[in-house]
């Protein structure tokens, strides 16, 4: 007999599904029903048939794109998720660092990042280095802004209890601090997910320039030159699926490997 809690979250993840096929089916519809009306060429907004087509063709390029630009981004992710929780925990050690340092780092997030990566290109090259780089800064700042509100933000009462039993800066960082912030670092790293595809395919969009890179970004910047919205627009597709995939892995890892500091329920 199956419990009640898994029977719901069956019927839940159930409709949620079903809810999102449907939309899905409207939306195809629609698409095929505006390029019909309006008698729109192929040059300008392609079928859902012709972009599948085209999927299918230009099959070889957009797997060796999505996997050169998903590569670039789980490595920008990650450097980013290492780099800004040490910044975070020097953040949450000295409120003058974070007065002082804190505003450089929100200046990653504001200047726009296609006027930074020809820059990078001049010091970095057309390499995979580059995009990775720019997919860091992109990162960057989710994470740090996160993590940073966690570690600042614990429980008064145990914080107290720490300081009554004379445990010391390393011991409340260590056991305290950092426990208390891994849901925090989640949030900053799903949201970061989208954004490393983002930075990945606007980093090859130069990067693809100069070289032979294989890369969602560069294939997008060749067919456009092309005329062929029909690939382009599966290149779209792959990106987006690109997306949710490494979100999917950050969910994961967030509910398996570390839900005894995620998970809001007790756990026994």
């Amino acid at each position: 007999m199956i419990p009640v809690d898994r029977k719901q979250r069956m019927l839940e993840f159930a409709t949620s599904t079903g809810l999102v096929v449907s939309v899905a089916i409207a939306g195809i519809a629609a698409w095929y029903g505006v390029v019909g009306w309006f008698e729109l060429p192929k040059a300008l907004l392609p079928t859902p048939g012709q972009v599948w087509d085209a999927a299918v063709i230009h099959r070889e390029e957009l797997v060796r794109g999505t996997i050169a630009t998903g590569a670039a981004a789980v490595a920008g992710l990650a450097a980013a998720i290492i780099l800004g929780v040490w910044i975070s925990i020097a953040f949450s050690l000295s409120r003058r660092i974070r007065m002082a340092f804190f505003p450089y780092v929100l200046l990653l997030q504001t200047v726009p990042i296609v006027a930074v990566a020809p820059l990078l290109i001049i010091w970095s090259g057309y390499t995979f280095r580059t995009v990775v780089i720019v997919t860091v800064i992109v990162c960057l700042f989710p994470i740090v802004n996160s993590v940073t509100t966690g570690l600042v933000s614990i429980d008064r009462d145990a914080s107290d209890l720490f300081r009554l039993y004379g445990a010391g800066r390393r011991r409340r960082l260590t056991k305290l601090q950092i426990p208390s912030s891994v849901q925090h670092l989640m949030l900053g790293a799903k949201t970061s997910s989208g954004l490393a595809v983002i930075g990945a395919i606007v980093a090859e969009f130069f990067v693809g320039n100069g070289t032979s890179y294989d890369g969602l970004g560069t294939l997008m910047t060749g067919w456009q030159g092309l005329a062929k919205t029909d690939a382009l627009i599966a290149a779209l597709f792959g990106s987006a699926g690109l997306g949710l995939a490494l979100f999917g892995a950050v969910q994961l890892v967030s509910s398996t490997l570390l839900r005894r500091w995620t998970s809001s329920r007790p756990t026994r």
